[in-house]
């Protein structure tokens, strides 16, 4: 069955209540007693550590609680509290706090990704940026930035070339394996400038064409989702480092404006694809 345009608008609708209700809980605990908690598996080391706080899970459950209420036949597959009916013709993916390290350090990087899966299919999705008052909104129809009660069209900008790029990635040595940071290396060395630790909010500033290139391994659904609705939404495009679909687990992901960049980086990429 498909979407009908009447029902889509009706669900992006629902997709600001949800944001909103996200905020909520989220921004008092920005900056404050955010209740920090481990999941690492008590290792030593940056990379064993796998921050939460209350603004994870409180955004969720808010998040969560609603789509119950509205929609109780729609499943839910999110960062905190698994899997609801994940095989329901309407699936939600969250991530409530996208960025969490960002979040504890005070940088206003942090993001909330509502993503939500028509019949497996990304179809609709958010990247919100409470603390900056800004959702990033994409659908088949077009992306738009909401901020302060206005809304602005979103459009990637033309980046033909790789050494004009300007590209993002998390964190390499916390991200990568020695292959992949090898292939990132490569398209470092080749752009014009890089940014790291901006997380899922590099992904907006690609469908606001300020950025032109963001490249990760290791996600997982609910940091991918959401965006690729909102980057396609404003003519970018989201493949894994092979050039294909994002499949609905995440991976290794490459987002970009500009097909012929794109292009270029897959070069490299594809010598460590999975």
């Amino acid at each position: 069955m498909s979407l009908s345009a009447p029902r889509l608008a009706e669900l992006d609708a629902f997709l600001l209540e949800l944001n909103r209700a996200a905020a909520n809980v989220i921004l008092p605990l920005f900056r404050a007693d955010h209740g920090l908690h481990d999941k690492g598996t008590g290792g030593q080391g940056y990379k064993a550590f796998d921050p939460v706080t209350e603004a994870d899970r409180g955004a969720e459950r808010a998040i969560r609680a609603l789509i119950a209420a509205r929609y109780p036949d729609h499943g839910v597959i999110g960062e905190e509290y698994g899997e609801d009916r994940p095989d329901a013709e309407f699936v939600w993916v969250l991530d409530p706090v996208d960025g969490t390290r960002a979040f504890i350090a005070g940088l206003p990087l942090w993001c909330v990704l509502i993503g939500l899966r028509h019949q497996g299919r990304p179809v609709l999705g958010s990247i919100g940026q409470p603390f900056l008052d800004e959702v990033y909104i994409g659908q088949a129809a077009g992306s738009r930035l909401v901020r302060r009660g206005t809304e602005t069209p979103l459009r990637v900008r033309s980046c033909p070339k790789l050494t004009d790029a300007i590209i993002a990635t998390t964190d390499p040595e916390g991200c990568f394996t020695g292959a992949e940071l090898g292939a990132w290396t490569q398209v470092r060395a080749a752009a014009r400038l890089a940014r790291l630790g901006c997380d899922a909010y590099a992904y907006a500033m690609v469908a606001a064409g300020t950025m032109d290139l963001v490249v990760e391994a290791g996600l997982k659904a609910w940091d991918i989702d959401a965006a690729i609705p909102v980057i396609e939404g404003a003519g970018g495009l989201v493949t894994d480092w092979r050039g294909r679909p994002v499949g609905p687990n995440g991976g290794q992901i490459a987002i970009a404006g500009d097909r012929a960049c794109l292009d270029e980086a897959l070069v490299a990429l594809r010598r460590s694809a999975n």
